[in-house]
């Protein structure tokens, strides 16, 4: 490669050559009817580039000599483009948040950085070049590409996440030609591409060539300012020179609502261009939203002097203006709330070459839940995804390729923000991004990076923004008093910050760009967020960190496994933090996804007095089609059903529903489940598609066990320091030395496979690793120790107690808790246990959770409870879910985290049936408060210990039950809100009963 000092990949002053100027993304064809069918294939001269390409790599641009560039090497390796060349087997991905991989020392990368020249050859065929122009363009390509055909140089592009077209024309020839790529995986704009993902290189979005007629289209930019009944189309054209006018019409369907001719204006010498401009109405507008994102065709066909076609370019237009009035934003002159995730590019099995499907699937799924708005963390997407946002409806949050957060490890996350020598790199970033994406009615603002501080180079930045599209807001979070750009914002501000911003607004719109971590198990604690977002109207926008797991598949004999930093051997990584997305990575949502959708749900329906009141959250359009299925509840059980119609309301109307509800169906064992259904499919979603569901209820917080008659009296048995009781069928065996439940047998059966135990410590979640850090590692809470002072029995007249005395303390510590024990075991052959804690020592702080856990015989794995669910639910995390009797199993109730850790806790459960499929098994009963349970296939040991899903066995010997008091809350503490107090459990006096007794297949 060139070896001119400096040398174009570590000089930040230059950031591309021969690269053409960023232009919005369009294509021309032949005739109206071909380009109304919006296929790019079928556009001017298209070729796809993407496919089979030859391929090597080099351990240092030094590496590659000019004359590689001459001739095909028919025996290189093949490789499908595109691709990120480490998943291909070509070095290893890495993943870091933060850290760059390499010494900083900025502009400079090593020299040793991987390097790879991909080739392939293209039949041309004969070609104007004095009226056509053939262009190659890249969609992405990381992080330095250098252009050469046959053996000729065209030029070099930075910008990993940034289009780059070259001009060929000039090097190529008629028949077969060489096109021959060089692509580093690092350079000096690395330093600006440090973004929480992995470090993965490559081509990695498609290819193509397209030929451009010389007096055709060059750009175009569109705005539609809106009036209530007419909204203004504004269209500047830059075309070729000899284009002479251009015919325009904008269709709404098969109707034309308007159109006319535009002539054009030569360019002022030297330039070869001409300029044109629209200014026209649309009478009786329909407004693009989210909501209802209607789309016209703009149609524009260019003519030169004699009235001949030159090309006809669509583009899909939608109908928007956004203004800041009273420091509050507003989209078509109606408010605007963005309930929004953040969203990477990344596929498990081919890192951020992402195709249209999935990038579609993801999409689709935001729209299924509820999700109204999308931010590009943190680079452009390909630009087929903001057509997708126009088409399906999402507001973009659009932001350019830029985060430098690895200079926190030089004690300076801003230091290139802060320096000049830079400012062209930065403008470059945000100039490319504009240019390319303006037109996409989707887009409501551009964000100018994130993470690298703020400097002086953030204002030419916001100002180049301003100048090239002056109809949006501009963001950026690390300018956090918003000195220079138009949005106030923070990232992972907890719920009592985000409540003081919304009562002290600053006079302009406010989001919160980033909260809510999605690590594992969790976000919790988005209910309290919710309630602040909709009551300040300052805080106009929230997006949940992330939309997606990064974790790279790899097949393995045993079957497929996700995996993470630090599995392909690199020395520094930041672990599975890169798996922190609503779905998981093959693309299924999470609990915490439907969580935030039932948050999000566009009507809500609640008692007003006496009075079963719908209201709409719908922010633009009338709220329509819409069906409120009622389930009628006892005892969990459905008794009856009724589908009403919501009335169509206006955004934010209220309504009283034509529905006789009688109290007495919410009070006591009654409820009322309410699920809201969209009527009509949409582009989204099937007929009959459930927006979300409410739970009308005033349900006991006490449970109070059935009544069951005696079985018969209870005999005890002593021997070699056993107790042994017996009542029924049911044969109980207690070590009169440590106080445990050994054995249960009922009806031949042995039900136990590990002896019940207090617990105070559960498998690990991610979102509760700070709180390991900080409170329970230091003090040692995952090693708690056991030492039993006294175990005594004594037998009564309908029954037999058994107490143990105990402490539960940490090795080494003066800190633990004293537990009274006290199993009854009574004529009823029921087992009843009530435990009580009392702290001693000097901690007073949190605990994971306070329970009890034993293990059931491996064949008990039908679960059946009167509690809260289907899914799993916490007291942070519980809205999507409600009350209702059960059935299910063990295994069906695993939630597949890629690391493991604790899942599956079901609260607000008075009994739970653990049997085999003949119903021989163990029922628990609340006695007084309501408990927590969960059920695994796993051992507490495996989950808690268990790098990857793939790895963790299920246990042979048991199913470990939980029946616990109470859980801690999930939180979003990976990286963001502690647990809210009202979810806290703490190092405190407590007492709590249940009941057991065993099951043999006979009960109802």
């Amino acid at each position: 490669m060139s070896m001119e000092l400096p040398r174009p990949w570590e000089d930040p002053s230059r950031t591309g050559d021969g690269r053409l100027p960023a232009r919005a993304y369009f294509f021309g064809y032949a005739d109206a009817e071909t380009a109304g069918e919006l296929d790019r294939d079928r556009s001017l001269g298209f070729r796809s580039l993407s496919g089979t390409w030859q391929f090597r790599l080099f351990d240092g641009p030094d590496r590659v000599e000019r004359a590689l560039h001459e001739e095909l090497h028919a025996d290189w390796d093949q490789v499908e483009v595109p691709h990120m060349w480490q998943l291909d087997g070509y070095g290893a991905p890495a993943y870091t948040d933060e850290a760059y991989p390499f010494p900083v020392d900025p502009p400079r990368v090593p020299s040793t950085t991987p390097t790879a020249v991909y080739q392939r050859t293209v039949d041309i065929e004969a070609f104007d070049p004095e009226n056509e122009r053939i262009i190659l363009r890249l969609d992405g390509v990381e992080s330095f590409a250098e252009i050469t055909v046959n053996g000729h140089y065209v030029g070099f592009t930075k910008g990993s996440r940034l289009a780059a077209e070259f001009d060929l024309t000039d090097h190529l020839r008629v028949g077969k030609n060489l096109l021959s790529f060089t692509v580093l995986q690092y350079s000096d704009g690395t330093y600006l591409e440090d973004q929480d993902m992995w470090w993965l290189s490559g081509i990695f979005r498609d290819l193509y060539l397209q030929t451009r007629p010389v007096a055709g289209l060059h750009d175009l930019a569109i705005r539609t300012p809106w009036e209530a009944y007419r909204a203004g189309i504004e269209i500047d054209l830059h075309t070729g020179a000899d284009c002479a006018y251009v015919d325009w019409e904008l269709r709404d369907g098969d109707s034309i609502v308007a159109g006319g001719t535009a002539e054009t204006a030569r360019s002022p010498a030297p330039a070869t261009d001409a300029t044109a401009e629209v200014r026209a109405h649309v009478e009786d507008p329909i407004g693009w939203t989210p909501e209802s994102p209607h789309l016209y065709q703009l149609l524009l066909t260019l003519r030169d002097a004699e009235g001949l076609v030159i090309e006809v370019v669509p583009h899909r237009v939608g109908l928007r203006e956004i203004t800041i009035e009273e420091g509050l934003l507003y989209w078509n002159g109606q408010y605007v709330m963005m309930h929004g995730v953040n969203r990477h590019d990344v596929d498990d099995r081919r890192g951020r070459a992402v195709g249209m499907e999935r990038m579609r699937r993801d999409l689709v799924l935001m729209k299924q839940h509820n999700i109204n708005a999308v931010r590009t963390a943190h680079y452009p997407n390909d630009p087929r995804f903001y057509e997708l946002c126009d088409e399906l409806g999402l507001f973009v949050l659009a932001e350019t390729d830029l985060e430098t957060h690895g200079f926190v490890a030089t004690g300076n996350i801003g230091q290139l923000t802060h320096d000049p020598v830079w400012e062209t790199a930065y403008v470059d970033r945000i100039e490319r991004h504009v240019r390319a994406q303006r037109n996409h009615a989707s887009i409501i603002m551009w964000s100018l990076g994130n993470e690298s501080g703020f400097g002086c180079n953030i204002a030419p930045m916001y100002a180049r923004a301003k100048q090239l599209d002056p109809t949006r807001p501009v963001h950026y979070e690390e300018d956090r008093d918003a000195e220079v750009v138009d949005v106030v914002s923070t990232m992972y501000s907890r719920v009592s910050q985000m409540n003081d911003f919304g009562e002290h607004p600053m006079g302009k719109p406010r989001i919160n760009c980033e909260y809510g971590h999605a690590m594992g198990n969790g976000p919790g604690g988005l209910a309290e967020y919710q309630q602040v977002f909709d009551r300040y109207p300052s805080l106009q926008g929230h997006f949940i960190w992330e939309w997606s797991d990064h974790a790279i598949r790899v097949e393995r004999e045993d079957g497929p496994t996700w995996l993470y930093g630090g599995d392909f051997g690199e020395h520094t990584h930041n672990a599975n933090f890169c798996v922190d997305g609503l779905i998981f990575p093959w693309q299924e949502p999470s609990p915490g996804l439907l969580e935030y959708k039932n948050l999000l749900c566009p009507v809500r329906v609640e008692f007003v007095g006496d009075a079963l009141v719908a209201h709409s959250r719908l922010l633009f359009e009338p709220l329509r089609g819409i069906d409120l299925l009622l389930e009628f509840r006892t005892e969990g059980e459905i008794t009856s059903t009724l589908t009403a119609s919501c009335p169509e309301l206006d955004p934010g109307e209220r309504a009283v529903l034509d529905v006789d509800l009688p109290a007495a169906q919410v009070a006591g064992a009654r409820s009322v489940t309410v699920r809201v259904l969209r009527r009509e499919a949409t582009a989204y979603s099937e007929a009959g598609h459930e927006l979300g569901l409410h739970e009308l209820a005033s349900l006991p917080t006490m449970h109070v066990p059935a009544s069951v008659p005696p079985t018969g009296p209870v005999l005890a048995e002593t021997e070699a320091h056993r107790l042994r009781l017996i009542c029924g069928t049911s044969v109980l065996t207690f070590d009169l030395v440590d106080g445990c439940l050994l054995s249960w047998r009922a009806d031949g059966r042995e039900l136990l496979a590990r002896s019940p135990s207090v617990q105070f410590w559960k498998p690990l979640i991610d979102n509760h690793q700070q709180e390991f850090d900080e409170l329970w590692g230091p003090r040692l809470m995952r090693e708690l120790q056991t030492s039993v002072h006294e175990v005594s029995w004594e037998p009564h007249e309908d029954r037999v107690e058994v107490r143990v005395a105990q402490d539960i303390a940490a090795p080494g510590l003066a800190y633990g808790m004293h537990i009274d024990l006290t199993w009854t075991f009574t004529e009823q052959a029921a087992l009843a246990a009530t435990v009580a804690g009392t702290p001693w020592g000097d901690y007073a702080d949190i605990v994971p959770k306070i329970g009890m856990q034993l293990g059931l015989a491996p064949s008990l794995r039908s679960f059946e409870y009167l509690g809260r669910g289907p899914g799993e639910n916490y007291s942070d995390s519980s809205s999507a879910t409600h009350i209702g009797r059960f059935r299910t199993t063990v295994d069906n109730m695993v939630t597949p985290y890629v690391a493991p850790q604790d899942y599956g806790n079901r609260q607000d459960v008075r009994w739970a049936a653990v049997t085999d499929d003949a119903g021989h098994g163990l029922l628990a009963e609340a006695d007084g408060a309501l408990l927590n349970v969960s059920a695994w296939p796993f051992s507490r040991d495996a989950l808690d210990t268990t790098g990857h899903r793939a790895d963790l066995r299920t246990d042979p010997h048991a199913v470990t039950l939980n029946l616990d008091h109470r859980v801690l809350g999930l939180g979003s503490n990976s990286w963001g809100s502690e647990v809210l107090d009202s979810h806290r459990v703490r190092w405190e006096p407590f007492e709590y009963s249940f009941r057991l007794r065993a099951l043999t297949g006979k009960e109802n």
